[in-house]
């Protein structure tokens, strides 16, 4: 991907305002910091999620479907879901269920990327997913970035989601370093041979149609090096790092163990390699169980970033997501984005008082 000129008159002023509150004056000099030390931007590609906008919404929009989805059609498919319990459980009246059941009913049908339901524009919304490299490799965790005072290593304990109550402002101002993220990559799109036709062509129709560039917040992702596949990921995006180290966690405690055979099937799925490593019925597989222990348990010494594991790196990266505007708002899915299925009937039929129709 690379930058070209926009057309005049196409993008918003970017307004800048001066950080004066401490922690925000920190995290704004961290910044500083981490752009000086950076080199390549990396991009992965496009995630989707759902924005909203009511009647008094002006110009801005409120992400209601976390833009983390790989594929339009599973950001539809979760609009078509939380439509669905709307109807169910918090429709007024008749009126305001059958409007939200006639836009499930689209959903289920057609690859719809806008509709309003119940007085509300829903849309399908792109960011591209990116991160920045320098000398030592993907940008890690910034000491200012969310952390929680006390870890919970608690797999039912709920992280905070990623988005949650997120506002869309194209008009808001931001801090310097983001100002200058944002006129950075104003003109970013895909150019490289390796891309298609089709998604070079949308790339670059992208910079005129939708000029300015938002800036989500950052998200944290485990990755994998070896060395014959270079860096891959693994598991993500998460809301913190942390979230992202109790992902690396639950692999090598609970999933790759049963992957590997060396819990047995059967065994309660609440037991995990720190039960298994000290049950004597199966020596062998206890002692490989240690290994995943020990490489679980290297994680909770602190901020721990980067976790070497039985010949793989794995790594704690920070990972970013842009999401593009025009006169209209955020952008949707473009035509040469894949989808990875049909649109499809997901929940059972609801009357118009809400109750559920039996398929027979």
């Amino acid at each position: 991907m690379e930058p070209r000129d926009v057309g005049p008159g196409g993008a918003r002023p970017v307004v800048v305002r001066v950080p004066v509150e401490p922690v925000e004056a920190a995290i704004e000099a961290d910044a500083i910091d981490a752009a000086a030390r950076a080199g390549n931007v990396v991009v992965r590609g496009p995630l989707f999620g759902v924005a909203a906008q009511g009647a008094g919404d002006g110009p801005r929009w409120r992400v209601v479907l976390e833009v983390t989805s790989g594929c339009p059609q599973l950001a539809r498919d979760s609009l078509n879901s939380m439509l669905w319990f709307r109807a169910k459980d918090d429709a007024k009246d008749r009126e305001e269920r059958r409007s939200l059941l006639a836009a499930v009913a689209r959903l289920e049908s057609e690859r719809v990327d806008a509709l309003t339901a119940a007085g509300t524009r829903y849309r399908i919304v792109r960011a591209e997913e990116y991160a920045v490299a320098g000398p030592d490799g993907i940008e890690q965790p910034r000491p200012t970035d969310p952390e929680p005072p006390v870890p919970n290593w608690d797999r039912a304990a709920r992280d905070p989601g990623i988005d949650d109550g997120l506002l869309l402002d194209p008009d808001a101002p931001v801090t310097p370093t983001q100002a200058v993220e944002q006129l950075a990559l104003r003109t970013l799109h895909y150019t490289g041979e390796r891309f298609p036709e089709d998604v070079r062509a949308d790339a670059h129709r992208s910079l005129d149609t939708h000029p300015d560039v938002l800036l989500l917040p950052a998200t944290f992702t485990v990755v994998e090096q070896t060395a014959a596949r270079g860096w891959s990921p693994v598991a993500g995006p998460h809301p913190t790092a942390h979230a992202a180290r109790k992902s690396l966690d639950f692999s090598l405690t609970w999933m790759w163990p049963r992957m590997h055979g060396l819990i047995p099937e059967g065994a309660d799925p609440r037991s995990d390699a720190r039960t298994h490593a000290t049950a004597p019925a199966d020596q062998r597989a206890a002692a490989a169980l240690a290994a995943y222990v020990e490489a679980a348990d290297s994680l909770r010494t602190g901020r721990v970033h980067r976790l070497e594991f039985q010949g793989t790196v794995y790594q704690i990266v920070r990972t970013r997501r842009l999401l593009r505007w025009g006169p209209d708002g955020p952008e949707g899915p473009r035509p040469s984005d894949v989808n990875s299925q049909e649109p499809t009937r997901i929940h059972l039929a609801l009357d118009e008082d809400g109750q559920v129709i039996p398929e027979d």
